[in-house]
């Protein structure tokens, strides 16, 4: 494989502590949500960041198909919801929720898009197989 894009991102303190980015584009405390003992959850968390992740790159990924099969639209609006989940095991998890709206498009060929894009986003990539991925059309 051949890496087309880099970047990096450097955390200390954990989630009680401080992240930045290359180019200083993230220069950011983060905070336990209240779900792990902090104080409420109006901080920055590593799931704040995954689901702007995620919603961006998804996003891109319905544009792409849009584009391939010439399908003219309106903005498309994707929103990624990131629950962290307490798993059996005691451990953490993670799960996403993503809801793809394309405003005046019939709602079975939005569905279709949506599947497509969900094959050939990163984000999807990565996650599949490890994690649930819902995909929820408006």
């Amino acid at each position: 494989m051949k890496s087309i894009y880099s970047i990096k991102a450097t955390s200390t303190g954990g989630r009680n502590g401080h992240v930045h980015s290359d180019y200083n584009l993230i220069d950011a405390d983060v905070r336990l949500p209240k779900a792990l003992g902090g104080s409420d959850d109006e901080h920055l968390t590593p799931e704040l960041f995954f689901a702007a992740g995620y919603a961006a790159c998804f996003d891109n990924a319905v544009m792409h198909i849009l584009r391939l099969e010439k399908v003219r639209s309106a903005t498309p609006v994707v929103t990624a919801k990131v629950d962290l989940l307490q798993l059996e095991s005691g451990f953490l998890g993670l799960a996403v929720e993503l809801y793809v709206e394309i405003p005046g498009m019939e709602h079975q060929l939005v569905e279709g898009i949506v599947n497509k894009a969900h094959q050939i986003c990163p984000y999807s990539n990565a996650t599949r197989g490890n994690i649930e991925v819902k995909l929820i059309v408006k």
